[in-house]
């Protein structure tokens, strides 16, 4: 979907970010709503040689895997006016340069009593990605995430704020494969320290 396809005949937008997003939008935006989309589970299953990475140690970042059962908690933003096509420019560059993500419209649900869904826009990166990386346990990853770098920072400090953000923002919900590759991180991290010691 070309972004001019999406915002066609609108006059707002709400996308959703589950991963640096619900923290660093990084454009303008009208307002924000912490929720979540039924349908899919976010994983750690993504390369990144850019962001959170190089080419050498790819970081790992989220994406999300369809799966019928469970749903993904983050933050919508809704966009309008000039916001809409500024916003869709700056996250086709932002995310086409981890590889490439597809859109798709989805239903978000804001948290809250009496609060009807939405159409959101989501970037998904799907396994014929070529950073596509797939499943591993929570300390492999967490291992990889514990020593890589690339150009926003530290894949460390993306797992990290991801899992600050569920537990302030989403007390209520048990993220276990995102709370089991920070533990797994953050031992690594702690013998690394240990070892220079």
């Amino acid at each position: 979907m070309k972004p001019q396809d999406i915002i066609a005949g609108k006059s707002s937008l709400w996308i959703f970010g589950y991963g640096s997003l619900v923290w660093k939008p990084d454009f303008r935006y009208k307002r924000s709503r912490v929720g979540y989309i039924q349908g899919y589970k976010r994983r750690f299953w993504h390369g990144d040689n850019f962001h959170r990475g190089n080419d050498e140690l790819p970081g790992r970042v989220v994406t999300l895997i369809e799966d019928d059962d469970e749903s993904t908690w983050g933050v919508a933003f809704e966009v309008s006016g000039s916001q809409m096509e500024e916003s869709l420019k700056y996250l086709n560059v932002r995310e086409t340069v981890c590889g490439g993500y597809i859109t798709k419209m989805v239903d978000f649900f804001p948290e809250g009593e009496d609060q009807s869904p939405v159409q959101a826009l989501v970037y998904i990166a799907t396994s014929d990605n070529p950073l596509y990386l797939g499943p591993a346990s929570p300390d492999e990853i967490g291992a990889q995430i514990a020593v890589s770098r690339g150009k926003t920072g530290h894949n460390l400090e993306y797992l990290l704020r991801l899992a600050e953000f569920m537990r302030s923002s989403c007390p209520h919900v048990e993220d276990h494969h995102l709370f089991s590759i920070e533990a797994a991180a953050l031992t690594v991290v702690s013998y690394l320290l240990a070892a220079q010691q």
